[in-house]
């Protein structure tokens, strides 16, 4: 934007006299701000010495330079770019009457209408809450718009405590019923999303959220945001709001508008013929020059005519766009609604292979989800099935929800799908803002919200230095936007993106001596407009106009919306990292040293146990050999033997036992690990048939019986387990096979016994569907709960098994569920059988004694009476 420079309007400072003695101020007419209440203000504010300067009606980017506030409840008007960059701050009616009761200027930033201050408004006070609670609570208000009060004054939103039983409290709901009551919770979460959800279920005396349970039915907000705004196609031409039909139309929203149709649109000559009358007889023009145009309507984001105008500076918007101002007869930025801006033919790269379905969102946010998906490049499906990849949701209480948890589908909200959009750019799903549902609130009530990131686009649209011919088209073409009598020089204009400095030597800006409004304006470099116009390069100064008193000494940030949307960009890519952070930092002993201080004394006995019982749970080989490696000591040896222990007797019920134990056998370098995968012995009385033994059978381990460890432990030295291995032939006839033949074939399986197969697995089965889930994955096989979904398909994973040659062929398109007997299990039978038929494979349901004799075996060997007979079919 070039700037017409000139010297400021110098007004005279009283001493003392009316509040708004210092005050030029502009209202902005919107949907939520009528003329009336526009009349009101101006007449409350010039009451108390305030100037009134509307905007000029030649332009809506021209901004009088004395302008020093304006009045919007919105941020969606024309000059609120120009206004942040001339360092002039937009508020919200309410900091009138803030400033009359004060009887002082209130801080403008506590009162703007910036969207992404979203507790802009909110005054709280805190009631009886730990000193940290209140500090992160104040912080968190403040960062985002807020105000904090000490002491509970009419000017108080809201007052958070833990319950009514404190004095705040009591003169709250005595003398303040406006006051909300609520917890903290809500703070937490609207924190947490980044967006200002409903109150209602955190307020006192009996906040939803503790009294119902999550699967309870759930409040559902009409959300205006997306009213008009649901789909990048356009509909039928619509009627403006107050009148009674098409033809009786009196915009003036297009007023000395002049307006550019690209020929991407898909209508027809009648339709346009229409829309030209209309901008027409509301006071615009129809052009089909895009160097003339103030405004272009085209369907994509390519073409000659999409870069001119977005290097311009001009507003682009899609046919939708153009019928929402015509329905409102209102003015709102393309950029406001995703889509309301033009879509990418090809879509978002990457969004392609994705299939998403959509669960909990009702009416319009629904039907909005759904085609941004699509406008993404992504497939929508309706119903949900295994192959789908994301599951957007406003709450997690659904069936899709549950099914999405089974078949390790990505469960995310809407922000990652908006965001992802909004900065052309997959988001990252470890971010904790795509993942978090408050517990009593549907998120469709702020969904729409999230506007166009203008930056991003013009990275992957239209970037600067690119495609010459037309840029220099654009400097040649390009309206610039003055900003009257003021020596703030800004750096919006057609060829100068907003990033860069306004007196920057690469920053193109136009002269605006001789500019006309349809012609070409003159280069010129810097130096000379400087020298022309004797502008002195200079910071901007704070703004006199900011009143006294500590609530005032916080400054203005509405200098540069660039520069935040930016910092609100880096800080959203650094949540991952600021997460594992604050994880981190509250293990013990802090970050640095990793949770403990390496002066610690190795020979304190209280320190030796707790770390040897923080080794009982390690598992990974890797990882323990590098902490031994950190914290070698000469008296403690590397691990020779990782042992698991499966049904050992001597440390039932004695815990010092155990742990003294644990920490003698250390010292002879045997670590005891609980996990079966990291074993490299695997000791039992005798052959069991446990969950351990079964899954540790998987890796081949070295048996032995428990009277190793005994015989450790007593003679307080390490022996040779060879003289310690397990020899059971009454167990091995117990169950029908032979320990060492299933420890040589599990060296030949090399833990892919079961690779390729993908194993059903109902959820009631006795002993649980975890424990049958980890033996087949032990084993290289994947497991799935069968729940008889709707959208449940049978896996086509069909790959050969390694070491086993007498396979029949057959056998691949055989499909097997394990199950229980119980009632509820043998209603799943049949819709299983029928699944599986529909396929043309074979069903088989099978008792768990099949998995369990294929796991101790190591080999996969069938019998018939494995499979439930017809008998046990028909009782189902």
């Amino acid at each position: 934007m070039a700037v017409k420079n000139a010297e400021p309007v110098q007004r005279a400072v009283p001493e003392s006299g009316p509040l708004f003695a210092q005050v030029v101020f502009s209202v902005i007419k919107s949907m939520t701000l009528s003329e009336d209440f526009a009349r009101e203000l101006t007449r409350s504010l010039e009451d108390h010495g305030a100037v009134c300067s509307p905007f000029g009606s030649k332009s809506d980017k021209v901004i009088s330079g004395c302008v020093t506030h304006i009045i919007s409840s919105t941020s969606d008007f024309p000059q609120y770019d120009a206004a942040g960059e001339a360092l002039i701050p937009v508020v919200k009616p309410d900091w009138i009457t803030t400033s009359l009761s004060k009887n002082r200027l209130a801080n403008p930033r506590q009162y703007s209408p910036d969207p992404r201050l979203f507790f802009s408004g909110v005054t709280v006070c805190c009631a009886d809450l730990p000193t940290g609670d209140k500090d992160a609570i104040i912080g968190g208000v403040l960062a985002m718009g807020g105000l904090y009060s000490g002491h509970l004054t009419k000017m108080v939103t809201h007052l958070v405590a833990l319950t009514e039983d404190n004095e705040k409290c009591q003169i709250a709901l005595a003398k303040l019923g406006r006051v909300k009551i609520l917890l903290p919770h809500w703070f937490d979460d609207c924190l947490k999303l980044g967006k200002r959800i409903d109150e209602r279920p955190y307020l006192l005396s009996d906040p939803e959220i503790l009294r119902k349970r999550p699967e309870d039915p759930l409040r559902v907000l009409e959300n205006k945001d997306l009213h008009g705004a649901s789909s990048p196609r356009a509909g039928a031409l619509p009627t403006p709001k107050g009148f009674l039909t098409p033809q009786h139309r009196n915009l003036k929203v297009f007023r000395d508008k002049k307006i550019m149709l690209c020929r991407d649109l898909d209508i027809g000559d009648r339709l346009r013929g229409t829309i030209e009358d209309l901008i027409t007889d509301g006071g615009g023009t129809v052009t089909g020059s895009m160097h003339k145009a103030d405004i272009l309507v085209c369907q994509y984001r390519e073409g000659k005519d999409y870069q001119i105008a977005s290097r311009s500076g001009k507003d682009v918007g899609n046919l939708p766009w153009l019928y929402h101002l015509i329905t409102h007869n209102s003015w709102t930025s393309p950029l406001r609604r995703l889509l309301h801006y033009p879509i990418a033919r090809g879509g978002l790269p990457g969004f392609k292979d994705y299939r998403v379905s959509i669960s909990n969102y009702n009416g319009e946010a629904r039907i909005y989800l759904e085609n941004l998906v699509e406008a993404a490049g992504g497939e929508f499906t309706k119903t949900m099935k295994q192959d789908n990849t994301h599951l957007v949701t406003a709450h997690m209480v659904s069936e899709k929800c549950a099914a999405a948890k089974e078949w390790n589908i990505n469960i995310v909200n809407h922000l990652w799908l908006e965001e992802s959009y909004a900065k052309w750019q997959i988001q990252s799903l470890t971010n904790p803002r795509y993942t978090h549902f408050p517990s009593r609130t549907n998120l469709g009530e702020v969904v729409g919200q999230t506007q166009i990131d203008r930056h991003a686009v013009e990275q992957s649209f239209f970037p600067r230095g690119e495609d010459a011919e037309s840029e220099e088209e654009c400097r040649g073409a390009v309206e610039t936007v003055h900003i009257k009598n003021t020596d703030i020089p800004s750096s919006r204009n057609g060829t100068t993106s907003k990033h860069q400095h306004p007196l920057s030597p690469k920053a193109d800006i136009a002269s605006t001596k001789g500019a006309h409004r349809n012609g070409a304006t003159p280069k010129a470099t810097v130096a000379q407009r400087l020298q022309e116009q004797n502008v002195s390069v200079k910071t901007p100064s704070t703004s006199r106009f900011i009143g006294e008193g500590k609530e005032n000494d916080t400054p203005s940030t509405t200098s540069s919306r660039g520069a935040k949307e930016r910092a609100v960009a880096k800080l959203q890519d650094l949540a991952p990292d600021i997460a594992l952070y604050e994880k981190e930092r509250k293990r013990v002993g802090g970050v640095i040293w990793g949770g403990r201080k390496g002066s610690i004394d190795q020979s304190d006995p209280d320190i030796t146990r707790k770390r040897s019982m923080s080794r009982e749970n390690e598992s990974d080989l890797e990882g323990e050999e590098s902490r031994e490696a950190k914290r070698a000591k000469k008296s403690r040896p590397a691990p020779a033997m990782r042992l698991l222990l499966s049904s050992y007797q001597r440390w039932q019920g004695q815990m010092k036992r155990e742990d003294e134990d644990r920490r003698r056998l250390r010292v002879m370098g045997i670590l005891v690990v609980t996990d079966p995968a990291s074993c490299t012995h695997l000791a039992a009385p005798t052959i069991v048939r446990t969950h351990k033994f079964i899954c540790a059978l998987a890796n081949a381990p070295t048996i032995i019986s428990t009277d190793f460890v005994d015989s450790c432990l007593s003679s307080d030295s390490l022996q040779s387990p060879e003289d310690f291995l397990l020899r059971d032939t009454e167990g091995e006839k117990r169950y029908d096979f032979n320990l060492k033949d299933a420890l040589t074939r599990a060296k030949a399986n090399k833990g892919r016994l079961l690779h390729g197969r993908t194993i059903s697995c109902t959820q009631g089965i006795h002993g649980g569907f975890d424990t049958y889930k980890s033996i087949i994955e032990a084993n290289g096989g994947t497991c799935l709960m069968y729940r008889a979904r709707a959208g449940s398909v049978v896996s086509s994973k069909t790959a050969e098994i390694e070491g086993v040659e007498d396979r029949e062929e057959h056998d691949r398109n055989i499909v097997y569920l394990l199950s229980g007997t119980a009632p509820d299990e043998r209603r799943l039978w049949n819709k299983f059988r029928q699944m599986v038929h529909d396929t043309n494979r074979t069903p088989r349901i099978v008792k768990m004694e099949w998995m369990l004799d294929l796991a101790m075996s190591q080999e996969l060997k069938w019998k018939d009476s494995y499979e439930y007979t017809e008998a046990d079919m028909s009782r189902s």
